[in-house]
Order: C-alpha cells, then structure tokens, then sequence
C-alpha cells in the first residue's frame, strides 16, 4: 500500500502505523530499568584517629631515675626500613589489607573528613649547601667497619683519609664518602665509605650542628629526626675516583594531617587533604639538658609537644571536618620515639676494597657496633630516598593510629539495593505513535462520515439475524451437501446487503418471490 499509494493517502498513514507497531514492544522494555544503589545502612563503620598519643610503656628505672625506652610498637616498624626496603602491604581480596584498625560491616564504608596526629617527613638535596671539600687528611678513623670496639678497649685508629669532608679544617672532621689510602698509595685496595649516615644533633653531648641542628629545615619544631644521608653517586666506584657525593638532610616529625577515607570491595584509600607543622616560636628552648651523675651523664629531652592547628584554621575552613584543638605528645613519649633513631643514625656502608660485598655499620654504641652484610642499601643511590622517607612516615603514622591511643570515628555503612528507574525518553517512540494513530482514528471518523455510498451496516452480521433469509432460499442451503467439501460442494457462499437493493446471494441466478419495488423497476439477477 506504501509503495502503491506514495504515501498521498489515509490508508497509507495507517500502514505506516502498522509497521512501526512492529517495534513498540521494544521501547516499552526499556523505559523500565532496575539499576543497584548504594543504600545508608543503619550499621556503622569505625576509623581510627590520634589526639594524644601516650601508649602503655612498661617504665623502666636504674638508681632511682626512670629510663627512656625504645617505642616497642613503632621500633618494629623503623628496623624494616633502617635496613631493608620498609613494610610491604598484605595482598587481601582484590586490594590490599587496610594497615590500620579499621571496621566496614558492608562492602562500602565512607568517613567525613578528619583531622588525626601523624608523622610527616621531607628530603632535601643539601649537596651545595654543605659545602664539602675534597681533601686527604690524617684524622681518626671512626666510620670503619673494620673496628669492632668497645671504645674503652679498642680506640678509633688513625690513618690517612681522601675524599670529601664537612668542617675539613675543625678539631673533628666528618668524612662524607671517601677511602683510606694504603701504604700502597693505590685507593682501590683501602677501605671505602659509600654510605653515611649523620644525625644533625650530636650523638654524645645532643647539641645541635649548624646551630640549630638543621640546614634546609630550620623552621621545623622539635622533629624527631633531622639527619644527612650522604651517598656516592654509583657505588664504591664513584669513591675511588673523588666524584662528589650526593647528601641529602632527611627529616621526621609530628604533625596534624587532614584526611579523607574510603573503603569499597576491600579496598582502602585515603586522601591526605592538608598538613598542619606546628611553627617554630621565640621562646622555644633547645629541648635536650644534660648533666653528669656518678654513672655517668644523665640526658633528659624537657619539651611536652602541643600542636594547635585550630589556631590555623581560616572561617568555615573545618566545616564538616572533624578537629580538634589540640594534639598532644608528652616528652617521655616524644624521648622514646627518637630513642630507637639512634641505632641508624649515625650508621656507615662500607666495602673493604672495590671488589668486595659493602656492610653495615651501625647501632654504633660504646660497647660495639653491629656489622651486618647487605646486598641492597635502600639508602644508597640511585634509590629514592625521598620516597623511602615518605614511606616510612606513612608507615610510622599508621603505626600510632593502630595504637592504645587511638580513638574510633563512626562512619557511614552503605549496601547495594535493587532501585525502579523510569527512562522517560523511551516513552517517547509510543507516546508519537499515539498521537499519529489518534490522528488516523479522527481523519478516518471524519473522511467516512462523507461518503454516503458506504453502507452503514458494513460487514455487521446483525441483519441476517435480525431479517434471515426468504424461505425458498433457505431450503437451497439444507442439503448437507451445499457446505460440504466433497465433489460438487460450493467452495464459497457470498451474502451481501447493499442500501435500497436488498440481499444478493452469490450463485443465484433468479430470483423466486420479487420484492416489491418502484413501478418499472425490476431486481437485478441474482438479487433477493
């Protein structure tokens, strides 16, 4: 009809219409949709956060005079990376074990924002701002891994040493990397220092180098730790040829981080949001005190830390964020945190000529240090250390979060729920479709009710019940023969009323009893 018509007619809107109902049942499918969403349980989940870090020491004294201890939960944790590459994370389902204690009751646990005690930390290339001198001088020897010690049996010996030295012309030089030269004058066959160690404030007395035991961080309030790492450049080799090493001052300390947290399907991340570093004041004094006893010298670290980030927060800066005024850390948690700094820093990697395996030297006490053979310096170049110290830190944060001192912070629990979605869009193929078979519905009411030819009775059976048919007409159809099927049955009866001519039966050829008609005018053959 399409192709017949070229779509100039009605009808042709109506066969359009036929053939785009074809699709109807597709669009109906899709405007219902039944996505999962994220539901709020009324469970919660539980983050740990550090106001006041102050965990259970066992305390120990020695004639009468309580004794600083090493931190036994984060002393654990600097070992892996004084001397091996740090912590690893713990492979748990698809991710990675969160390394604090926290609890997500579902798959998919939100915090607000939050402030919690940390530990930041930052390296600094610090090459040109020592100002290191190459030189070869007489001086004692005490980086060697050769001397055992203690020191009371077994002074520093003394030698001659080339390579590159702070305060080269003071009372006590501090060799960076250089090698003894033998008797044989040739330096690949001395002893090499590749790596060292220094802590910025003195091992024996505590007071401060450079002033105010810092180069590149001065503005650092009580760190826990503020050390250079001098490095060669490419190993023992670089050494034996005077290249200049690279030195680094790496630093450690408290701080308050903001943070957001999330935990989905076994997978923690977090997102440190700021940093606070409590600034340096006026009146603050040089922490360390010291003064002899009959034992020997008594060292007490006098300073209680307190940092107030609520000083710093700007209006409206902490909405939804939870804070704190103050954090805290008193100064006998503070001594023994740095305590256990001392087994590495000072510390030295050396090799006995340039064909053997480097050791470590380090826990570097009067009564002997440990020598201990490695065969990778995470220390070394051309390792990060920057990264190395930023893991660490991290490492050392989740550590106090994990700890006695932590306090829990309610978080929102979510599930996945099955929701009814209406895509409106979909609707809109029916919703034309509609509107275009309402239109052919009233175009048709409305071309039909003109034409006068068309009978009103159309393909109505209800005039055969109403009127039947004549009586020398019925009795044609009686025989069983006239609907069968057999041989000499018609295969089709046809029964017609047209408006003011009467029935016609197909097959009729004349007519028994005419009805009566206007005057001259007879019934056509066939016609009742």
């Amino acid at each position: 009809m399409l192709f017949r018509t070229k779509g100039r007619s009605l009808a042709a809107l109506g066969a359009v219409l036929i053939v785009l109902l074809l699709a109807i049942d597709t669009f109906f499918q899709q405007v219902v949709a039944l996505p999962d969403r994220w539901t709020l349980q009324p469970i919660i989940g539980n983050i740990p956060r550090v106001i006041d870090y102050q965990p259970n020491f066992a305390r120990e004294f020695q004639f009468g005079h309580e004794l600083m201890v090493a931190d036994q939960l984060l002393y654990p944790v600097a070992k892996e990376f004084f001397i091996r590459n740090g912590t690893q994370p713990t492979t748990f389902g698809n991710g990675t074990r969160p390394d604090i204690p926290l609890s997500c009751p579902t798959s998919n646990c939100t915090w607000p924002p939050y402030e919690s005690l940390a530990v930041c930390s930052s390296c600094e290339d610090v090459s040109d701002m020592v100002n290191s001198i190459y030189t070869c001088l007489n001086t004692t020897i005490e980086w060697s891994a050769a001397w055992y010690g203690p020191l009371e049996k077994m002074p520093y010996p003394n030698g001659t040493v080339c390579g590159h030295f702070l305060n080269a012309t003071s009372e006590k030089p501090i060799l960076l990397t250089g090698y003894i030269l033998p008797e044989n004058r040739d330096p690949t066959d001395g002893e090499a220092l590749v790596v060292r160690a220094i802590p910025l404030t003195d091992f024996d007395t505590k007071l401060p180098y450079y002033g105010v035991g810092s180069v590149a961080f001065q503005d650092v309030r009580y760190p826990i730790l503020d050390a250079l790492v001098s490095s060669a450049r490419a190993g023992s080799n670089s050494v034996y040829q005077n290249e200049p090493p690279l030195v680094h001052e790496c630093m450690l300390t408290w701080c308050v981080q903001t943070i957001k947290s999330s935990y989905a399907w076994g997978v923690y991340s977090e997102e440190v949001v700021s940093t606070y570093l409590e600034p340096i004041s006026e009146s603050d004094a040089w922490p360390w005190e010291t003064w002899d006893t009959p034992i020997g010298t008594w060292y007490e670290y006098t300073q209680n830390l307190t940092l107030t980030p609520s000083k710093a927060r700007s209006s409206g800066s902490s909405h939804g964020t939870v804070t704190s005024n103050i954090y805290h850390i008193n100064n006998y948690t503070h001594s023994n945190v740095m305590n256990f700094f001392d087994d590495f820093f000072p510390s030295f990697y050396t090799t006995a000529n340039n064909s053997t395996e480097p050791a470590l030297r380090f826990m570097d006490y009067k009564n002997g240090p440990i020598v201990k053979t490695m065969h990778w310096n995470p220390w070394e170049q051309p390792n990060n250390i920057t990264r190395h110290i930023e893991r660490f830190a991290l490492a050392l944060t989740n550590a106090v979060r994990s700890s006695s001192s932590k306090v829990m912070l309610q978080g929102d629990a979510y599930l996945t729920e099955p929701y009814v979605q209406i895509r409106w869009a979909w609707l809109t193929f029916p919703l034309v479709l509609s509107i275009l078979s309402l239109v052919f519905l009233v175009s048709t009411i409305i071309k039909t009710s003109k034409d006068g030819a068309t009978g009103v009775w159309k393909t109505s059976a209800m005039p055969t019940l109403i009127y039947a048919l004549p009586k020398e007409t019925q009795s044609q159809f009686n025989s069983s023969s006239t609907w069968g099927s057999g041989k000499g049955a018609p295969r089709k009866t046809r029964i017609k009323l047209l408006p003011n001519l009467g029935w016609r039966v197909s097959g009729q050829s004349h007519l028994s009893r005419s009805p009566r008609l206007p005057t001259g005018e007879r019934v056509p053959r066939g016609w009742i």
